[in-house]
């Protein structure tokens, strides 16, 4: 699995940390979300990464307010419905599936809200014809969505989903050259490690639920909840507790025997209702996780100030570009650029984890790859020799 999530960071720019996240997810046999507007290759992470699970059957739809619970479940069998027979097809649909993929979440109808739910929160489907419950062996559920649900039907399967995860766009100019380079172009075929469906379903089911949590991650995790609350993030009870599997999976992904701080920060994209609280959230688990992060975050602040103000000159004069680069963005993004080298050094030196660093890092390449593009007036090509 840790082959898997390397292979596919290097196929998809800028979402190491978003692959990451699937990844564990699934490892804990929990449910995802990818979060983000058309065209940021949403469906394709996910139709990747589940395809690298050999053996495992697996289902995908795209839902619509009109979608029937049948099309979902199982459509019922003509041929045994000409014999007085009402019995559903279950082979290919979701009651069969041991990964499912299920675009635009909270399209789901009124009709198939209370089934999707059952599958979902303990994978269980009841069939058309009032019989006994029908056992699923979903592992787990990677969905997607453009927008936010609206109103309490979606609301409730947005409860369901424990890891939500935003996909935006790509923001380095460098990484965006490459993108449309690679449509061009005909790449050697890429490395694609597989992992069989019975070694996954182990490690969901006995080797990751093995894995330590120790006290003072205990006792880290109330430290967080305390901390949000007081922000007045609350989170429920069962969200916290679904939590602990995913902590254990960061490790065993890690290839550690116990639950270590640095695994806390998969919890940034639990902890939050709406993308709004998402950077409260991440600052106090990060200033939790290493002391490295709060730092960083303090320049990520200073870097995505620096993009406001580039947004907010576009139309101006390339010479008045330019004077605000020189007055302006030059020195705040080198001592920025500078620093966060040094934080690096000094928390791998520490045996910390350097997520945290390098997201800010990413960040603050972009915002100079932007300057040096569409304040200088530099070729993008050029730019990604130069970083």
């Amino acid at each position: 699995m840790r082959a898997v999530t390397a292979e596919l960071s290097d196929r998809f720019y800028e979402r190491d940390d978003v692959v990451r996240a699937l990844v564990v997810t699934l490892l804990a046999g929990q449910h995802s979300l990818l979060l983000g507007p058309p065209g940021t290759a949403k469906s394709e992470m996910a139709r990747e990464l589940t395809g690298r699970i050999e053996g495992a059957s697996y289902w995908e739809i795209l839902l619509s307010k009109f979608t029937a619970p049948t099309r979902m479940f199982g459509p019922i069998d003509v041929a045994a419905l000409s014999r007085g027979e009402y019995r559903q097809v279950y082979e290919g649909r979701a009651t069969t599936a041991d990964i499912a993929f299920i675009d635009e979440i909270f399209k789901c109808s009124t009709a198939a809200l209370n089934e999707t739910l059952g599958y979902l929160n303990e994978r269980i489907y009841h069939p058309e014809n009032g019989g006994a419950p029908i056992r699923c062996p979903l592992i787990g559920a990677i969905t997607a969505s453009n927008e936010l649900p609206e109103g309490d039907d979606s609301a409730a399967i947005y409860d369901r989903l424990l890891v939500r995860i935003e996909v935006g766009y790509l923001t380095d100019p460098s990484h965006f050259a490459a993108l449309v380079r690679s449509a061009v172009s005909r790449p050697a075929a890429p490395v694609r490690t597989t992992v069989g469906l019975d070694a996954l379903r182990r490690a969901v089911t006995e080797t990751v639920p093995d894995v330590a949590v120790p006290d003072t991650i205990v006792d880290a995790v109330c430290t967080l909840r305390a901390a949000l609350r007081r922000k007045e993030l609350i989170a429920s009870d069962r969200r916290w507790r679904q939590a602990v599997r995913l902590l254990q999976a960061s490790a065993y992904l890690d290839g550690r025997p116990a639950v270590a701080e640095t695994d806390l920060s998969i919890l940034t994209h639990v902890l939050w209702d709406s993308p709004a609280q998402r950077p409260a959230v991440e600052r106090e688990v990060l200033h939790l996780v290493n002391p490295d992060a709060k730092e960083a975050l303090d320049l990520a602040d200073t870097i995505d100030e620096l993009e406001t103000q580039l947004d907010a000159m576009a139309g101006q004069s390339r010479e008045a570009l330019s004077e605000w680069v020189i007055k302006n963005a030059h020195n705040k993004l080198a001592m920025a650029g500078k620093r966060l080298e040094r934080l690096r050094t000094e928390a791998a030196d520490a045996g910390r984890s350097t997520a945290a660093v390098d997201r800010v890092t990413g960040r603050h390449r972009a915002v100079r790859a932007r300057v040096l593009t569409e304040a200088l007036g530099m070729d993008a090509s050029a730019v990604e020799a130069q970083l």
